[in-house]
């Protein structure tokens, strides 16, 4: 699963939709099929690795106990004990590493006044607008009748959907 994409359309969602989510998962995740089948693969002294979400990574732990909805283990480095979902369990090894793609922006050598570019905004809007001068780390634009100044590392282009229409005479011609 992506989940850099995942993450990047959350972060799109509004807190409702974001609550809405998390009730949906918390439904799939209470199925007791999910317990049964990482439970088939347990047992007593096992080493396992779990997800810590406080921790925000993986840590080995030895099975202890098994209960109705969680497992008591034993974390190895700190010899503390924990009851921590089934659900937890990385049983396949899985790479839980994030790996978003950091955005490159754009140079100021790739804009020009004039150019129509794209950001986002303190509140995670989609903006766009055209460039209407160039600073030494930032670009001042045109966005709905509003000034911003915005770093390049925060642009992308925009195409400029209105500068033809499909189907116009003298907009497109084939290239043999």
């Amino acid at each position: 699963m992506d989940f850099a994409a995942v993450l990047q359309a959350l972060n799109q969602a509004s807190g409702f939709e974001l609550y809405r989510l998390r009730a949906a998962i918390d439904r799939v995740l209470a199925d007791p099929k999910w317990i049964r089948a990482v439970q088939s693969q347990l047992r007593i002294g096992q080493e396992i690795n779990f997800f810590d979400a406080r921790a925000n990574k993986l840590l080995t732990a030895e099975v202890l106990d098994f209960r109705k909805k969680e497992v008591l283990v034993r974390q190895l480095d700190t010899d503390e004990r924990w009851l921590i979902a089934y659900t937890c369990i990385n049983l396949d090894g899985a790479d839980v590493r994030i790996r978003e793609q950091t955005p490159h922006g754009l140079s100021p050598q790739s804009v020009a006044v004039g150019d129509t570019v794209g950001f986002l905004d303190r509140d995670q809007q989609q903006r766009s607008g055209k460039i209407i001068r160039l600073n030494e780390k930032t670009v001042t634009l045109l966005s709905n009748g509003q000034k911003w100044r915005v770093g390049y590392g925060l642009l992308h282009h925009v195409v400029d959907s209105s500068a033809g229409v499909a189907g116009e005479p003298g907009q497109f011609s084939l290239l043999e």
